[in-house]
């Protein structure tokens, strides 16, 4: 997965609002899918707000906006029967419903505004063998560049927790690592072409920007 190189299709298991979509059959969009979990109380508090603004604005122009729900930890709370009771009877869960309400944010204990845009869950798969050496090099590669220069005894300390931390995963999530998400909330921006403009962690004010510019592509 490149920057400006052909999206790979993202993968899911249920799809839970609007008909089921991927960026091969979305040519001549611009396409936005916005990666959260149900347990992150940043994805509702700045994420999904400006999807949806964006979706508001903008779907009438050229732009399809897709939500995916995904699982790298808290896999009892970030689940498929919570995203559907998101969807459902807009219910919040865990962190996401102590923060929004510590917030007011929500309207009798509920979200107050409904997601209008297809949404669909995270292909989870469920790890059958302990983390690989080759996984946890990866990881310590992607989270420390500079790992190799460190002292041994820091090295063996850090090898250990990240063995630890990786044997505690209970699922792949396949999106997620195809991507090679940092967290949630993230974003994936795919032009008209099908090509990968941007994929980001985080709260991105410039979002809207770069829509506007892919759109007069």
């Amino acid at each position: 997965m490149r920057i400006g190189q052909k999206a790979p299709l993202f993968s899911v298991s249920d799809w839970v609002q609007g008909k089921p979509t991927n960026f091969d059959q979305l040519t001549g969009q611009v396409v936005l899918l916005e990666v959260f979990q149900v347990n992150c109380p940043g994805c509702f508090l700045y994420a999904l707000p400006q999807a949806i603004s964006l979706h508001q604005r903008y779907s009438g122009k050229g732009l399809t906006v897709l939500g995916i729900a995904t699982a790298f930890e808290d896999f009892d709370k970030n689940t498929l029967e919570n995203l559907l009771r998101l969807v459902k009877d807009r219910e919040v869960i865990g962190e996401t419903l102590a923060m929004l309400n510590q917030h007011g944010i929500l309207v009798d204990g509920r979200l107050p505004f409904s997601i209008p845009f297809p949404l669909a869950m995270d292909r989870l798969i469920k790890r059958d063998a302990e983390a690989s050496e080759d996984e946890v090099n990866a990881f310590i590669e992607e989270q420390l560049p500079n790992f190799g220069n460190q002292p041994k005894a820091y090295q063996e300390k850090v090898l250990q927790q990240v063995r630890s931390y990786l044997q505690k995963l209970e699922y792949h999530a396949q999106t997620f690592e195809l991507f090679n998400l940092k967290g949630t909330p993230s974003h994936i921006l795919v032009d008209k072409n099908g090509i990968l403009r941007d994929c980001a962690f985080g709260s991105h004010p410039e979002l809207e920007t770069q829509v506007q510019n892919l759109l007069q592509e």
